[in-house]
């Protein structure tokens, strides 16, 4: 068991230095993104320091990675995403994402007619949402629209928004969220070599 929990932590530091050269990091960019110096990165990387949980935590954040992917940890059980719903206003939230940070998705469902007064509200952020089924109102500034299967909107949340279900029958929205102003990028066709 020791020798199992040692030879983990020998590939702490090859890991996180692959994960800093992968993003084009420097070691001085990680080190004032997570309060930690650069030496005791450098050592880290290096395996010449044993990583802990309070180096590791801002570690994963920055990289915006699970803790488990740092340290290697082995697939346990059932891979799926086990989303726990959130409900506000009588719609329904399932994350699909289980990443910290970064680009976030989630899917939204929405009963007949909710909510009954939707209330635009802005945030920092960008979404982008999709319909799976139903039609949806989107208002958006000065914009009101209605979305039906297989139409996408993309916005800043700047922007003061609602989405509503105008409909009797229930609606699906597939939404990407990132925070502060981050953007998606959408491809019709792949990149040229």
């Amino acid at each position: 068991m020791a020798n199992d929990e040692a030879a983990v932590l020998a590939e702490v530091g090859p890991r996180l230095r692959a994960l800093r050269k992968q993003r084009g990091t420097t070691l001085t960019e990680l080190a004032d993104t997570t309060g930690i110096s650069v030496s005791t990165l450098s050592r880290l990387e290096s395996g010449h320091r044993r990583p802990t949980l309070e180096l590791l935590l801002p570690l994963a954040r920055a990289h915006q990675v699970p803790l488990d992917e740092l340290v290697g940890a082995p697939t346990v059980g059932d891979p799926r995403v086990r989303p726990r719903p959130i409900v506000r206003h009588g719609m329904t939230f399932l994350p699909l994402t289980r990443r910290p940070g970064g680009v976030q998705a989630f899917k939204q469902i929405l009963p007949p007619h909710t909510p009954t007064d939707p209330q635009p509200s802005s945030h920092e952020g960008y979404e982008w949402l999709y319909v799976l089924s139903g039609r949806i109102r989107l208002r958006l500034g000065e914009h009101d629209l209605i979305l039906n299967p297989g139409e996408v909107a993309e916005f800043d949340t700047r922007v003061p928004h609602s989405v509503a279900n105008p409909d009797p029958t229930p609606a699906e929205v597939l939404n990407l969220f990132g925070p502060q102003g981050e953007r998606l990028h959408v491809r019709a066709r792949p990149a040229a070599d």
